[in-house]
């Protein structure tokens, strides 16, 4: 060996033997005792009753404390499960999303508070995780994640939660997780029901199930369909719950099973799913899909649960919230406000008629609307306006009702942007929901 080798090696060594020297000085000065178990007596306390359950011990403690867990969501689902695997002392918590505190997360996402407003989601999660416990090691990632990204993320991780709200990011998980070899515990909810499942973990992957994801149209997010947030924390414990058992190799994982929550009736179902597909295209025997996908566009929908604006109508079919407000009191028509019943009762424009775009779609609903429309329509300069929440519904119910009228006069418009653009532009104190 070489002198300078040498010289560069004992340096080396005095630099590792002073940083072993700081973390013996720190549990000197924190009074911190290593049992020969390998857990301090910190540790011990806290954990000691998940410690007394025979199947987990000890040594299941230390499995948890070397664990790994990413959470991809930090919502309704994953702010539960967040929780739950930090209060068991998983030793690595990451958590990936790209959104803000809102104020209409904090009736299911408790691991906010109203301070954390306007906040992004994993550095506030982050800070509220170290503070119920300090010793975990906790990494936010503030970024959708993509094809580009997701598999530098997930290679430092034993287990992946899905706690998102979106097709596309679904299939991206489950593409990435087969490729790695991750197990992938997927939850979702939606009003008073939830569901969960473990794919590729002794069992099928996302895509055996569903090989094909379904129309964008008749996919439905918590911002439109509601959530009690009782209901979406059900599951979000339930994920963290099932991380926990894969970490310890518990048997009975729900792998192979979708369990379905229902919060009407307080009851849970087990349903078997299709075994692993030998032709599935991407665990299959032999692979048809080898490299991760553009996902926006296979699904055909955004990565992200913001709601789109649709353009559906042409120009001469919309006017804006403006416009609308100044023939609003100087000329005749009908505005058909076509949110659903509960969202008309939080608010609604004088004078407007509810006709729900859910029933308006239906044979018998149509043909109310198209009598009431007509009946209108007969009328000299009478114009119909549609208006819903954001813009998108009404521009789907004006298409239906001047394809199902064999309209051209233009005489059925929708109102730009809805109820929302109504509050931004022309009446703050309008709520937005």
């Amino acid at each position: 060996m070489k002198e300078e080798e040498l010289i560069r090696e004992i340096r080396q060594l005095r630099q590792l033997l002073k940083e072993k020297e700081d973390i013996l000085a720190e549990l000197r000065r924190e009074n911190i005792v290593v049992q020969k178990n390998g857990l301090n007596n910190e540790e011990i306390a806290r954990y000691s009753r998940q410690i007394l359950i025979p199947e987990i011990g000890v040594k299941g403690q230390l499995k948890i404390k070397n664990a790994s867990v990413l959470i991809v969501g930090a919502g309704g689902l994953g702010c539960p499960s967040a929780l739950y695997l930090a209060g068991a002392g998983v030793g690595h918590i990451g958590i990936v999303d790209y959104d803000d505190v809102e104020i209409n997360n904090l009736h299911r996402q408790l691991l906010y508070t109203s301070d954390d407003i306007s906040s992004n989601k994993v550095h506030a999660a982050a800070q509220h995780l170290q503070r119920l416990n300090g010793k975990l090691k906790v990494t936010p990632y503030k970024l959708q994640l993509d094809s580009n990204n997701i598999q530098n993320i997930i290679r430092h991780y034993d287990i992946i939660l899905d706690a998102t709200d979106n097709v596309p990011t679904r299939y991206l998980l489950n593409d990435a997780c087969v490729f790695a070899g991750k197990p992938l515990i997927s939850g979702s909810a939606l009003k008073l029901e939830g569901q969960m499942t473990v794919y590729n973990y002794q069992g099928p992957c996302y895509r055996c199930i569903f090989p094909k994801p379904p129309p964008p149209e008749t996919v439905t997010n918590c911002g439109d369909g509601g959530v009690l947030g009782a209901a979406v924390g059900v599951v979000g414990v339930l994920q963290a719950l099932e991380a926990i058992k894969i970490i310890l190799n518990m048997p009975g994982v729900l792998s192979g099973r979708l369990l379905l929550f229902d919060a009407h009736e307080t009851t849970f179902r087990n349903i078997r799913l299709r075994s692993r597909n030998p032709n599935c295209l991407v665990c299959g025997e032999t692979p048809q899909i080898t490299h991760l996908l553009d996902y926006e566009q296979f699904c055909g929908s955004k990565a992200n649960d913001k709601n789109p604006h649709l353009k559906l109508l042409k120009n001469n079919d919309r006017i804006t919230a403006k416009e609308y407000e100044n023939i609003r009191n100087s000329h005749p028509h009908l505005l058909i406000d076509v949110r659903s019943p509960e969202e008309f009762e939080i608010c609604h424009l004088d004078n407007s008629v509810n006709i729900p775009y859910s029933e308006m779609k239906k044979s018998e609903g149509l043909e109310r609307t198209r009598k009431i429309i007509a009946d209108n329509l007969q009328r000299d300069n009478f114009n119909v306006y549609i208006i819903c929440r954001r813009g998108n519904d009404s521009q789907r119910a004006v298409h239906l009702l001047k394809s199902s009228l064999n309209d051209t006069s233009n005489r059925i418009k929708d109102v730009v942007g809805g109820i929302h653009a109504w509050t931004r532009e022309l009446d703050s104190t309008f709520p937005i929901y």
